[in-house]
């Protein structure tokens, strides 16, 4: 089950872009480390993602949050099956989720993830 799909937005100054988001859209924070976390106050899983230039290589377009690990295991083992292009390895991070990077048919690379509970 898909839990939420997150936008990324690239951002050379966090502080800049905090205070774009916060300030000028009413976003609020919900991470900064390692990456910029923004939220609507109204519906917290309209969500937009800054990470560091360079933090990723290749940064992902967006991130799909299939809601549980084994969702994410499974995500993965599709994909593979389907020959698809993994291009970040199958992970836990330091941040609390579990997550890999897939290629789609068309180039564009995302963030399958979950929050470990």
């Amino acid at each position: 089950m898909i839990r939420r799909i997150v936008a990324y937005a690239d951002g050379d100054d966090l502080a800049a872009s905090r205070d774009f988001y916060v300030e000028g859209l009413g976003l609020t924070v919900t991470m900064e480390d390692p990456v910029l976390g923004l939220a609507s106050p109204a519906n917290p899983m309209a969500q937009i993602l800054i990470p560091p230039r360079g933090m990723e290589n290749p940064p992902p377009r967006f991130g799909i949050d299939v809601g549980d690990p084994e969702a994410v295991d499974a995500a993965h083992a599709e994909a593979v099956r389907r020959g698809l292009r993994v291009v970040y390895p199958l992970a836990v991070e330091r941040w609390g989720v579990r997550r890999f990077f897939v290629e789609d048919p068309g180039g564009t690379v995302i963030n399958v993830l979950a929050h470990l509970r």
